[in-house]
């Protein structure tokens, strides 16, 4: 990963929110931002791309140096699919940032499934914003999401890094439900799944003041109820009871969409 920060936008007011979280996210890392907009070829290539996406990128990298003006902003129109000019774009970023959902149409960037496709084929952390998340919270501790897939693991390097970047406290979250949980589990080794998945990183980030919490309820609820206090949500791409074939795991989903807070989705690498 380089030092550099992605947002996507489409002239939605969700993806303007986007970009007050990538504009933020890029001044934490001392990164550049880069401003993208894809351009969807529906029209002949000669006329594409679009003079008004020029603008539309333009006016989103305004809007970013107002919201962070030492960063550094550069735009670009691509054309192309628009997950898949993203997922170009993540190879080379340490972070993309994106809308929940967009203003929909065949020019809208971010509606229904692309953000969740995204996030599927990254090479970097996705992050994912709704409207209400402006401004961003300034208090309340980075939660992480465990539940002991190799997702998760991944996750929890990003969100140490996250919490140490915004001084804040790390909760490394597991929902457990002691009647419907089919393998047995007992808490003592539930709280041994949640010590191990953070162990050793204190090493690494003695600034971040972590701790463990084990709740009864679904991963969803659980973590939907987490976001409403948290700065910053870090969850895996996929659980442990993901299907093979499934893009993205259904908690995974269900947080990008309707969480509290910024969610960050990561993935291990292929």
């Amino acid at each position: 990963m380089g030092t550099l920060v992605v947002v996507g936008v489409d002239g939605s007011s969700m993806s303007l929110t986007a970009v007050e979280a990538a504009a933020a996210a890029a001044a934490l890392r001392g990164a550049q931002l880069r401003v993208v907009h894809a351009e969807v070829p529906i029209k002949p290539r000669y006329v594409v791309p679009d003079p008004a996406a020029r603008a539309l990128v333009h006016e989103a990298a305004i809007h970013a140096r107002r919201t962070a003006p030492g960063v550094t902003v550069t735009t670009a129109v691509v054309t192309g699919d628009v997950v898949h000019v993203l997922e170009v774009e993540s190879q080379a970023a340490d972070l993309i940032v994106v809308g929940s959902r967009g203003m929909g149409g065949l020019k809208g960037l971010l509606l229904g499934s692309t953000p969740l496709s995204l996030a599927a084929r990254s090479h970097c952390p996705v992050m994912t914003v709704r409207e209400v998340h402006r401004p961003p919270a300034g208090e309340g501790p980075v939660v992480l999401g465990i539940d002991g897939s190799e997702d998760s693991d991944e996750a929890v390097d990003v969100a140490f890094a996250e919490a140490s970047r915004r001084r804040a406290d790390l909760v490394a979250v597991h929902a457990w439900q002691p009647d419907t949980d089919p393998s047995g589990t007992a808490p003592d080794s539930v709280q041994a799944l949640l010590s191990q998945a953070i162990a050793g990183r204190s090493d690494a980030y003695p600034d971040v003041t972590a701790r463990r919490e084990l709740i009864d309820g679904t991963p969803r609820d659980v973590l939907l109820e987490a976001s409403r206090t948290a700065r910053l949500l870090v969850v895996g791409a996929r659980g442990r009871s993901g299907i093979a074939g499934l893009l993205l795991g259904s908690v995974s989903q269900a947080v990008m969409t309707h969480g509290h807070c910024p969610v960050v989705t990561v993935r291990r690498p292929a």
